[in-house]
């Protein structure tokens, strides 16, 4: 850890304030569990200077800020260490490099556990089989000494996350969990070996190395999800873009990276580009993309004194924009900070149960001793109370209760999948079924992310194919409709683009033209009457169209929102979009709550409210504003179609067009959990009976194991009565589409 900090230089990664106090984001590696959160801040604000310490369990980010004049950032990574955690300044690539390397090093030492489970098992089935029969002592040695030689290598290559845990606990100078779950171990297998030498008729082998199969399914699926939030988060950044150009006083345009901006700075956006910092149009005129800000999938078009943000697309025109804020002031970064500190908050709601926890491991060990003390007291001998005490260890092992919750959540995130939700925070399951408020997102949620053209029906059928080809020209949203009404055409050569006004080209020595009724010189330049309608016009010599874009509803919106009300739900819609857009829709799906022009602090805060009513609120949501509010909801779920960003936050996924994914996720939830309480239920009855038979030494640590297992295989099968959900039809048929979405995610979750 020295070697590290040495070789790091620390100060190119510590930024400074004006109050005098400094600020570093440090990854932190060895957190497991909520529990290590209160470990971790505690050792940071210890140290003499620190203002304030607030650790991320889901990106493992720790933010410190502390005063310059009394502690450096070199100090801060030596207290964590003496903690027992290792440090290193927060770098995106660096800690997804780190976690790809812990996930594949897990996957590996559960390979090697189930292998040699395996193996010890078939050798321990011909000696039980024997011991009833007629195998003789030579044979049952030779079955334990072959056991030994699997089961040892085995156990100290797969038991590694659990005694390099263990030990760095005890370095710093507390038990962890690991610790009993580490002395367990090698004292069966320790006493396993010397029942061999003695020729005993019973080894433990096999206890050991199923408890570390066990143990380390759950820790691997716990690091996979983890690791997928993560890695997706990331994607933030990538929004920015690297590269912006900067206007010079002499006009000249200079390449600088964007983190060099600085507000009053000059710069010049290109069509195509993305915007790198917040500011103000000093001239041109263009459309830009807001959606990813705003929800409105409409391009906002700008002209002078308008404002711009990061992130956002421009398409049509040069702009030149002076920057107002730049670096961590943008609205990016805003919304960065609202989602961190919704993630804060979700942390601390889990902290009860890993509090809990905590309590296990001196409980374990105190039962332990104290039977090995009263049984050398009550004039056993030194060799029997210590098999009793490892009888203890065992018996008490946490495999049950710890696979009461992940052997529920492992059935149900099946039957999920197979409904098209694939679950994206590992106490998604709890949370969902305490929801008892549904808001949704209008915007790419109740409707489909791709606007259609709704009077196809009554235009002609070659001028509208004629239209689409040369739609097929253009980038604008509703011409990109358009072209979707006769995807396998192909694009006229010659169309041109005019910007801000449409796209024309010769077809049969007559120009075409598709755009704006002036472009066209269309006489029909009446607004539409239903307020989520957008017009486009198309004109082939005398030939004229009125094509009508609008966004459509899900198929099943309306059925899955009666269902959800059906299920006592209080239904809630919160948008970025129009008022007017929103109410008529709201109107249709028979909603009364529906509130449009919403920011993401908009949008966050009448979900506070909702909170502070008591409520338990689920967000559905696809957009970059509804991240804030999906992580700062009770529950989340996106849209597979939603941006990155928006999918990290969401505690689920759901693929296809329609939205009965939302009410199959909460049917499931729900059951999910009635069966993780019967199953904590039986946990605990286990361990009411169990133990008191170990500690009065009438089971033996082969006895111990099976009870171990046979508790752990009790509440399995609870979980298997699970019934399933119906296929959506998105599942059981997706489109082309859908499953190159689907395995672009994958792809980017595995890499």
């Amino acid at each position: 850890m020295q070697a590290a900090v040495e070789t790091v230089d620390l100060s190119l990664y510590v930024r400074p304030a004006e109050d005098g106090t400094s600020r570093m984001d440090l990854a932190i590696d060895g957190v497991d569990c909520a529990a290590c959160l209160d470990d971790i801040e505690g050792a940071m604000k210890a140290c003499a200077g620190v203002v304030s310490a607030r650790l991320n369990l889901t990106t493992h980010r720790l933010a410190v800020v502390w005063r310059q004049e009394d502690i450096d950032a070199s100090s801060l990574i030596a207290a964590l260490a003496r903690a027992g955690y290792r440090a290193y300044p927060f770098e995106q690539s660096r800690v997804e490099a780190d976690e790809q390397r812990r996930s594949l090093w897990l996957l590996k030492c559960l390979a090697v556990a189930g292998f040699a489970a395996m193996n010890i098992m078939l050798l321990s089935v011909a000696v039980w089989s024997g011991n009833v029969s007629d195998i003789t002592p030579e044979t049952r040695d030779f079955f334990h000494w072959l056991s030994a030689l699997i089961a040892l290598p085995a156990a100290a290559y797969a038991g590694q996350p659990f005694f390099r845990s263990a030990i760095a606990g005890l370095r710093a100078g507390k038990l962890n969990m690991d610790f009993p779950i580490s002395l367990g171990i090698c004292l069966a297998l320790s006493m396993s070996v010397v029942e061999t030498m003695l020729h005993g008729l019973e080894a433990y082998f096999d206890s050991a190395v199923m408890l570390l199969l066990f143990l380390l399914a759950g820790r691997y699926l716990d690091q996979t999800m983890r690791r997928r939030t993560r890695a997706a988060a990331g994607n933030l950044a990538a929004l920015k873009g690297e590269i912006a150009h900067r206007l010079s006083d002499e006009g000249a345009v200079v390449a600088v990276p964007v983190a060099a901006l600085m507000p009053g700075n000059r710069i010049l956006v290109r069509p195509g580009d993305r915007v790198p910092a917040d500011g103000r149009v000093l001239s041109g005129t263009s459309e830009v993309d807001t959606s990813i800000v705003t929800g409105e999938t409409m391009r906002s078009k700008v002209t002078a004194g308008a404002r711009v943000y990061a992130g956002t697309i421009n398409f049509d025109g040069a702009l030149t924009v002076e920057v107002t804020a730049a670096g961590e002031g943008t609205l990016l970064d805003d919304v960065a900070r609202l989602i961190e500190k919704a993630g804060a908050a979700r942390s601390r709601y889990m902290r009860l149960a890993d509090r809990a926890a905590r309590v296990y491991a001196p409980v374990v060990h105190a039962a332990a001793a104290s039977t090995l003390v009263f049984w050398l007291i009550a004039g056993a001998s030194v060799h029997d109370s210590i098999i009793i005490a490892i009888s203890v260890l065992i018996i008490t092992c946490p495999c049950a209760l710890a696979l009461a919750v992940p052997a529920v959540q492992v059935v149900a995130s099946g039957h999920l999948f197979r409904a098209g939700v694939y679950l994206n925070a590992p106490d998604a399951l709890e949370r969902l079924a305490e929801i008892d408020t549904v808001v949704f997102d209008k915007t790419g949620t109740l409707t489909l992310p791709e606007p259609h053209v709704s009077n196809a029906g009554t235009l002609p059928p070659d001028l509208l194919a004629a239209g689409a080809r040369l739609a097929a020209s253009s980038r604008h949203p509703l011409a990109m409709a358009v072209a979707r009404t006769a995807p396998d055409l192909m694009p006229y050569d010659d169309a041109e683009e005019v910007p801000g006004a449409g796209v024309r080209a010769m077809v049969d020595g007559v120009e075409m033209r598709l755009g704006s009724a002036t472009f066209c010189a269309s006489d029909d330049c009446t607004q539409p009457s239903a307020s989520d309608v957008s017009l486009i016009h198309l004109r082939h010599g005398s030939r004229r169209a009125r094509i009508e874009i609008r966004q459509s509803l899900r198929p099943d919106a309306r059925q899955t929102l009666d269902r959800l009300r059906a299920m006592g739900f209080d239904l809630h819609i919160l948008s970025g979009d129009r008022p007017e857009a929103v109410l008529p829709l709201a109107s249709i799906l028979g909603v009364s709550d529906a509130r449009g022009g919403l920011d993401p602090a908009g949008k966050i805060a009448a979900i506070e409210a909702l909170r502070a009513q008591g409520r338990k609120v689920l967000m559905v949501g696809d957009g970059l504003n509804d991240a804030p509010a999906l992580a700062a909801a009770h529950a989340s779920l996106s849209p597979i179609t939603a941006v990155d960003l928006a999918q990290a936050q969401a505690d689920a996924a759901f693929l296809g067009e329609r939205l009965a994914p939302v009410a199959q996720s909460l049917d499931v939830a729900r059951q999910a959990r009635a069966l993780m309480r019967q199953n904590l239920g039986i946990a605990i009855v286990y361990n009411l009976f169990a133990v008191p038979l170990a500690v009065a030494g009438l089971v033996t640590p082969l006895i111990a194991a099976a009870a171990m297992s046979g508790s752990s295989i009790i509440v399995t099968v609870n979980a298997l009565r699970m019934r399933g959900v119906p296929k959506t039809a998105a599942a059981q048929n997706p489109s082309r589409k859908s499953r190159a979405r689907l395995a672009l995610a994958t792809k980017e979750h595995s890499s």
